[in-house]
């Protein structure tokens, strides 16, 4: 009952009137230099099996994972600072896909599964997976910015929700929830600590302010193969199995005002929340150590 009464307050109508998002015009699709390794996935409009492969690596595979995390920390951390109200999403790709193969990397989503652009843009209701277009960030949008990189045959992941102008409360309250509870997610990782204890934790902090967590999307391995085992579930669950040292994954738990339902756009990329609820992830690729977890994808 309390859980209900603070999501209602969650809920309640913003003091400024969001306008829904709608698809609109979509930049035709960047180039990449001749040079720049690209994944194997690229080239083909199926999406890619999830490998059952763990990505467990050894001394040289972490190094590559570290130098790509960073990258991809970098890049997010620009991109960033593009966010202000009249900028588009589709002027964030750009930039972003610039300085990407500018390092000599791959935007890894471009061309995964027909995906048309190198970044991932969520807008407001947008859960994840947005498609940047030619839309104008708008004041007290908040925003997901979902950054991959391949570099040298790794990939580093990880996404933040970012403020436009002035945000209110109820938003401010949600990102900052939502990034806790990544945080906390990430604090039981260790050698031998079970996957499902990520999910409990995470649960257990978005309730406490009534947020809802989405169980459609999950995390996943990252390293040689862009998506693989494990899948890591960020709600409450029973999933068998355990962590290993060496072992890398992203926990990136998305939270919302309201429901936790979504509806898919005909693109079969863009998901939004179905009630029309603001939502907010935050993402991070972490390395399983012995006493825990690096998060290779921190700046």
């Amino acid at each position: 009952m309390r859980i209900r009464r603070e999501r209602e307050q969650n809920t309640s109508t913003p003091t400024k009137r969001r306008t829904p998002l709608r698809r609109l015009k979509v930049s035709p699709r960047l180039p990449v230099p001749d040079h720049i390794q690209k994944p194997p996935y690229v080239g083909s409009k199926l999406l890619p099996e999830i490998s059952s492969e763990f990505q467990i690596h050894d001394e040289e595979g972490i190094a590559r994972m570290r130098a790509a995390c960073q990258l991809a920390a970098r890049v997010l951390e620009y991109a960033g600072t593009l966010v202000r109200p009249s900028v588009t999403t589709n002027e964030i790709d750009k930039a972003v896909h610039q300085m990407i193969i500018d390092n000599g990397a791959y935007p890894s989503p471009l061309g995964y599964g027909g995906f048309p652009k190198s970044v991932c843009t969520s807008v407001n209701e947008c859960m994840c997976h947005g498609i940047p277009d030619s839309r104008q960030l708008q004041d007290g949008d908040i925003i997901n910015i979902d950054v991959t990189v391949y570099l040298n045959g790794y990939h580093g992941d990880t996404s933040k929700t970012f403020f436009c102008g002035n945000v209110n409360d109820a938003a401010k309250r949600l990102v900052k929830v939502t990034e806790e509870c990544m945080e906390r997610g990430i604090a039981v990782c260790k050698d031998g600590a079970l996957f499902r204890k990520i999910g409990k934790r995470i649960s257990e902090h978005a309730e406490k302010f009534g947020f809802g967590v989405v169980e459609r999307f999950v995390g996943h391995g990252v390293g040689t193969v862009f998506h693989s085992e494990p899948l890591i579930m960020h709600h409450r669950n029973e999933k068998p199995g355990s962590m290993v040292k060496g072992q890398t994954f992203t926990i990136e738990p998305i939270l919302t005002l309201g429901t936790t339902e979504c509806i898919t756009w005909e693109d079969n990329w863009t998901t939004l929340t179905k009630d029309g609820s603001l939502a907010a992830q935050f993402e991070h690729t972490i390395l399983i150590t012995a006493t825990g977890a690096e998060i290779l994808t921190k700046c």
